[in-house]
């Protein structure tokens, strides 16, 4: 189990959580962030950085709770292809590493970008 980033940091990217990740398990989509469900060791300094609390621990969430989409939508992003991508992205290693990917998966594509009617 891990952090999971909601529908808060969609357009928002604050990127504190990115800079108190002791592991490098936050990774850069084109409007989101990603915790990698299993490079995250649960220690909470993203959700305590996090200026929208858009972070939450994933047993917390309620499945009632539209964030709770996106505890699958999390791993759909490292294990199944993203839109361009041929392949998943699995384990890279850091996120650091390999940079911002620059492509989100169907649920965040699909959620109006802020300021847009």
């Amino acid at each position: 189990m891990a952090y999971v980033i909601g529908e808060a940091c969609v357009d928002v990217m604050d990127r504190s959580c990115v800079d108190d990740c002791p592991i490098d398990c936050i990774y850069t989509g084109e409007r989101k962030l990603y915790v990698h469900p299993e490079e995250c060791i649960d220690c909470g300094a993203c959700a305590r950085s996090c200026p929208v609390d858009a972070i939450t621990w994933d047993r917390d969430l309620d499945p009632s709770e539209p964030d709770s989409a996106h505890i699958a939508d999390a791993t759909a992003f490292f294990y199944q292809p993203l839109p361009g991508r041929p392949s998943p992205l699995r384990e890279p290693g850091g996120a650091a590493a390999l940079g911002p990917v620059g492509v989100d998966t169907a649920l965040v594509a699909a959620i109006p970008r802020q300021g847009t009617p």
